[in-house]
């Protein structure tokens, strides 16, 4: 009984993930339109960028392992909301910052999902840690990326604003 639990908590977990990356992939694409003063970042968008495209792949492949497939609403809603945050940031003076914030809270969040659902695996009896541990690996790289250039970010951008006030 606590497995057929697990297991249904974990498709939905997969689904969720898969919309979670959908969001993830929206904002890198509109982000990465908008970075050309941010070369380093730009960068870091579009190798991520691929990253994610690759996770909506595997978490494809784990809902198919299950008999089961994504969830074309909450795909199609998570994207949306994507596009409109992103839309808000580009609005503001300080976009990059803004992004940057956003970004980090973003990463540490598909951590925490994509550990939920290791733990779903483990007590469904399910073995997705493969594809799951990969992905977990590239958000916590990218986590730490962010982590580590938010200063030189900060930096950069007020340099920026410096040069185009005088």
């Amino acid at each position: 009984m606590a497995a057929n639990k697990a297991r249904d908590l974990l498709i939905v977990g997969l689904r969720n993930a898969h919309a979670m990356e959908n969001q993830a992939q929206e904002l890198m694409e509109r982000q990465s339109e908008r970075t050309g003063d941010f070369p380093e970042v730009q960068s870091a968008l579009r190798r991520h960028l691929e990253e994610t495209k690759q996770q909506l792949r595997r978490l494809e492949d784990c809902l198919s392992q299950l008999g089961e497939s994504e969830s074309t609403l909450k795909d199609t809603a998570m994207s949306a909301m994507a596009n409109l945050t992103a839309m808000g940031h580009a609005m503001a003076g300080d976009e990059i910052l803004k992004n940057a914030f956003a970004d980090s809270a973003f990463e540490h969040y598909e951590i925490a999902a994509y550990k939920s659902l290791l733990t779903l695996c483990k007590h469904a009896g399910i073995d997705l840690s493969t594809p799951l541990q990969a992905s977990l690996r590239e958000e916590e790289a990218m986590a730490e990326w962010i982590d580590n250039r938010i200063e030189d970010v900060t930096l950069q951008y007020l340099a920026k604003e410096e040069r185009e006030a005088a």
